[in-house]
């Protein structure tokens, strides 16, 4: 008769016999790739733990096999798997209706009058995380878990301009550059020289790129260190606002980043 593994289920949480259990050992993995805000590899990720080389490679395996990780392009790191984002959204969903970054949304929408969104990289696209809706009748509908691509979106290609330049290069040479309205950048070259110039100016805009009719600015919000959480955009229809009269926002824009970033 067979032997059972104790570490095959790498979430069940019965088997654990202690504090090194298996399944707080998948936890502290999986913080350790949460916060790290990188690709990581089965070396980096052990660092802090200093488990067996055997047992952590064994560990990522079974966290990659169930979707809490995903292997990155160079097939060596690690980045968090589709089941850890859906947590991390979750999480993030849960009781935003009381957070303070509900309030620094909710007053920047006073300022601007226009929907504003908070949105977090997700995979190869961006997922709006939280937003407050314009009073006007006329307004875009995406909702909040909407995801919406990099290459046609302010909020997107201001993740992409926090790229390191090397992950911009991977980015670039697997990215489908789907033609979304006929605005939208579909050339890598033409979307580098882009990135480039969102990287030097600080913000990023969408002159109808990904939605015929919708312009939208956004920047980044950074934490204390510097390190890129989230985007902060806002959009609006063209028969309401120009980019040019929609680039007058970016002081409250800026200063609402640094709001939430106080938050994290």
């Amino acid at each position: 008769m067979g032997t059972i593994n104790k570490e095959s289920d790498p979430m069940d949480q019965s088997r654990d016999p202690g504090t090194s259990a298996p399944s707080l050992r998948n936890l502290q993995i999986l913080e350790a790739v949460a916060t790290g805000a990188r690709p990581m590899t089965a070396t980096e990720i052990n660092a802090g733990l200093q488990l067996p080389k055997p047992t952590i490679h064994r560990l990522v395996a079974n966290l990659e096999q169930e979707g809490y990780l995903s292997r990155h392009l160079d097939g060596r790191s690690y980045l968090p798997g589709p089941k850890l984002r859906a947590m991390m959204l979750g999480v993030m969903r849960s009781g935003h209706h009381h957070l303070p970054r509900r309030e620094v949304l909710t007053r920047l929408n006073e300022a601007l009058g226009e929907t504003c969104n908070l949105s977090i990289p997700d995979g190869d696209a961006m997922i709006y995380v939280d937003r407050v809706e314009t009073h006007w009748p006329l307004r875009i509908a995406l909702k909040v878990g909407s995801r919406v691509p990099l290459h046609a979106t302010s909020a997107g290609k201001a993740a992409l301009a926090q790229m390191s330049e090397a992950a911009l290069t991977r980015f670039l040479s697997k990215a489908r550059l789907t033609a979304h309205t006929e605005r939208t950048i579909t050339d890598p070259q033409v979307l580098r020289a882009e990135i480039q110039r969102i990287r030097e100016q600080g913000y990023s805009t969408d002159e109808q790129e990904f939605v015929p009719g919708m312009i939208a600015v956004a920047v980044p919000v950074l934490d204390s260190t510097g390190g890129f959480c989230a985007t902060l955009s806002f959009h609006a229809p063209v028969q309401r606002l120009t980019v040019e009269a929609g680039l007058k926002h970016l002081p409250a824009m800026r200063q609402a980043a640094a709001d939430l970033a106080e938050l994290i």
